[in-house]
């Protein structure tokens, strides 16, 4: 299946395919990855230039990625943002709700791509979450942000 998503990426050449099959030991019968290896896959797809909306949704239908553990959803928001997905803010939303401590990076990012809809989104997840979040988390934001 992660074979035949990235062959479906038009952009990835048959000897990245290879590279990546010995990488990360992956099969054609792998119905399942471990976290372990969807974290190394999403930071590939990290490196690259662009992602298409519909790559990025198939991506999160193939692999649950909304049920996986807070690392593997890391590495998805970072996704989300870098390629503006605006299909799957919904799950940057819920990662900052969720792991506040992790999502620290992710208001940087939100802050850094100069995007006036992702800024938006930061302070508006922010002002949701201000009350309940650590002090230290709290200032860290806060200085983020402002």
């Amino acid at each position: 299946l992660l074979l035949e998503f990235l062959l479906e990426m038009k952009s990835l050449s048959s000897q990245t395919l290879q590279t990546l099959q010995k990488q990360y030991c992956l099969r054609e019968q792998d119905a399942e990855l471990l976290p372990d290896q969807l974290v190394l896959l999403l930071e590939f797809l990290l490196e690259m230039k662009s992602l298409s909306s519909q790559t990025l949704q198939t991506l999160q239908k193939q692999y649950c990625l909304r049920e996986q553990d807070a690392e593997v959803r890391h590495r998805w928001c970072e996704l989300v943002i870098k390629h503006k997905h605006t299909m799957a803010y919904g799950d940057l939303i819920n990662f900052l709700k969720q792991d506040q401590a992790m999502g620290v990076y992710l208001y940087g990012e939100l802050m850094v791509n100069e995007d006036a809809r992702q800024q938006q989104l930061a302070h508006k997840c922010f002002t949701m979450l201000e009350e309940e979040m650590d002090p230290s988390l709290l200032k860290v934001v806060a200085e983020m942000l402002f």
